[in-house]
């Protein structure tokens, strides 16, 4: 389980990653009509968002996660630096988060 842990902790850090990477091309794009930017970078991070939500899912029914748990944790996928905040703080193996998973 700790291993799918830390996937989903490594898919949470690259889905926040390519989140701000819009924070670069989207002014480029609107701003510049640099296009080239965004059809590079522009299909990755809806890949990454589903992956993370796919293994959202699967973490929550592994380590047996309450609503409130998974709502959290998507819910940090729509925010900015919401994934890096619930990869540091609640994706280890000593986090209260993830306290029921020990026993």
């Amino acid at each position: 389980m700790q291993r799918t842990l830390n996937i989903f902790r490594l898919i949470a850090l690259l889905e926040g990653s390519s989140f701000l990477s819009f924070a670069i091309t989207m002014p480029l794009k609107y701003q510049f009509s640099i296009l080239w930017p965004n059809l590079i970078i522009g299909f990755i991070p809806g890949f990454l968002f589903l992956t993370y939500v796919l293994l959202l899912f699967w973490v929550t029914y592994l380590l047996k996660w309450s609503l409130s748990k998974f709502l959290w944790a998507f819910i940090a996928s729509l925010l900015p630096f919401g994934t890096f905040i619930m990869a540091k703080n609640y994706l280890n193996k000593n986090s209260e988060f993830n306290a029921e998973q020990a026993h």
